[in-house]
């Protein structure tokens, strides 16, 4: 089974290229970054990931998502292997899109843009800007008591 999901930011535009057969079929390529969950220090925070996305998925992307977006993708894995022009072997990984989603409301991508365009903010700006989907449960409540 070859099977890969991922949720992350754009790391680009994605851009668009259409393949020169009779009919000819969208291909659009994208970076995205995915944050690690455990970071140790002198690591990079995120994975990048090249993604190439055929078709009505390709046009889809090429015309709603943007760099900096939040997006979560269904796809597989596919490895390239080819000899350059100076004969040496190449290979390249890629995430090929089978299914895409939104990871965030519109205002959310705008707002989180609108931020990073002006000066950083510091910590308790940031803290206020998170949405509060989250409360903390009362530890004394018997999980026997719970609905699920």
């Amino acid at each position: 089974m070859n099977k890969v999901i991922l949720m992350g930011r754009l790391t680009r535009d994605p851009e668009v290229r259409y393949s020169q057969s009779a009919q000819p079929v969208a291909v659009v390529r994208f970076g995205i970054a995915v944050n690690k969950r455990f970071k140790r220090d002198g690591e990079p925070d995120a994975d990048f990931f090249n993604c190439v996305a055929f078709g009505k998925t390709g046009e889809f992307t090429s015309k709603y998502f943007k760099k900096g977006m939040m997006i979560a993708l269904v796809g597989r894995l596919s490895v390239n292997n080819w000899t350059d022009n100076n004969n040496q072997k190449r290979t390249s990984t890629e995430i090929v899109v089978e299914e895409q989603y939104f990871a965030e409301s519109k205002a959310a991508f705008e707002s989180s843009r609108a931020n990073s365009q002006s000066s950083a903010p510091n910590a308790a700006q940031q803290e206020a800007a998170q949405p509060d989907d989250f409360y903390s449960v009362d530890s004394s409540v018997d999980d026997d008591n719970l609905p699920f």
